[in-house]
């Protein structure tokens, strides 16, 4: 996270810097073939000798690098589905229009109910014995039928969820850094993957689509045919 000062009101905006690293268009899903509509984009690198041999032919039949990351977003029809190979760049988000990002919450292990829930605590006198910091009783006996009910409050992993903020504004955006700076704070370590789109709650942008190319059918050749049979 860092800030900017707006120059008219003279105020301190926090926000966060996020980083388009080498985000490419690895795959589409078409309605009539796949049963819906949506767009898969890789981002960063992936050494070749790291990659299954399965994977680095479906890249070189992509045409694209070997990715580290890939990630599918739905689309509600087919106009405006880019071309497999397209780059996204941070021109693709306008200065002023509002995004949703989503990512994984910083984990922090194993905690107890007063640092994961907010418990109150045992009391410090009264017979408590080593017992401060504890639940407590998990339920009762006959009234919830012998048993711990569902969604019950108690220890156990703190963190590392998908979390969803929505209508964040973009306030500058970067092309040669490959940079997006959004308005507020994010869920998540320096470093994680965010995957942000379109709000859902502000009207997009008006920016004209982008027309989608039916990637051409490759007809077998004589040689082919031959070494096929």
């Amino acid at each position: 996270m860092t800030s900017l000062f707006d120059p008219d009101t003279g105020k301190r905006i926090p926000c966060t810097v996020l980083q388009l690293d080498r985000v490419e268009v690895v795959g589409v899903k078409t309605r009539p073939r796949h049963g819906y509509w949506a767009v898969q984009v890789g981002t960063g690198w992936k050494r070749p000798h790291r990659e299954t041999r399965p994977m680095l032919g479906h890249w070189a039949a992509q045409k694209v690098s070997p990715k580290e990351r890939v990630v599918e977003f739905r689309v509600k029809d087919g106009e405006g589905l880019p071309s497999v190979g397209m780059h996204i760049g941070p021109s693709w988000f306008k200065v002023g229009q509002f995004v949703d990002a989503r990512s994984n919450s910083r984990g922090m292990g194993f905690a107890g109910v007063m640092k994961r829930w907010g418990f109150g605590g045992q009391p410090a006198s009264h017979g408590v014995s080593l017992t401060h910091r504890s639940l407590g009783s998990a339920g009762g006996s006959q009234g919830s039928g012998s048993r711990v009910l569902p969604g019950k409050k108690m220890a156990g992993r703190m963190g590392n969820k998908r979390i969803t903020v929505q209508s964040l504004k973009v306030l500058r955006t970067d092309e040669e850094a490959g940079l997006v700076i959004v308005n507020g704070c994010l869920a998540g370590p320096k470093g994680c993957y965010v995957k942000i789109q379109d709000a859902v709650k502000k009207p997009w942008p008006d920016v004209a689509p982008v027309p989608y190319v039916e990637p051409p059918i490759k007809e077998p050749t004589d040689a082919t045919a031959d070494s096929t049979v």
